[in-house]
């Protein structure tokens, strides 16, 4: 087996086997699938892969010895996992709960609602404009299984 990324120790990660789908000059795509492994997992709860058949993650650097169609394991970080479940259920409830105080004590209750509703789209919106910059915290490394 030959490792193309950092080492991590088996408890500081999290695998997935998954199939390069693309390969460019700067990053490949690897489609990871579905696993029995998933159930047993220590991240699941925090790891939404499980919940769909197949994803398609994209993976920073160079690969020269892959090729399309190859299998590999995909190994992240569980600080990774626990920093993307921060950005995406933790911050947006605390923002929602604080516009909802504030929008209803400022002006009633549908008010409130609205608040919070609208602080939660607009957060996501600031997500999804930053993508790219946030993106570049969230590395994965490739694991050859050939």
């Amino acid at each position: 087996m030959h490792d193309f990324g950092d080492e991590m120790t088996h408890k500081e990660t999290i695998r997935h086997k998954g199939i390069i789908e693309s390969i460019g000059s700067d990053c490949c795509q690897v489609r990871i699938l579905q696993a029995s492994a998933c159930s047993s997992c220590s991240a699941r709860q925090l790891c939404r892969s499980s919940e769909s058949k197949e994803k398609l993650i994209e993976v920073r650097g160079h690969y020269p010895t892959l090729h399309v169609g190859d299998s590999v394991t995909l190994v992240g970080s569980v600080r990774q996992s626990l920093r993307a479940s921060v950005l995406a259920y933790v911050v947006p409830l605390i923002l929602m709960v604080i516009a909802l105080f504030v929008g209803t004590h400022l002006a009633g209750e549908a008010a409130g609602a609205l608040a919070s509703l609208l602080t939660l789209a607009l957060y996501y919106g600031v997500l999804f404009l930053l993508r790219d910059r946030i993106g570049k915290r969230f590395e994965f490394s490739l694991t050859s299984d050939s």
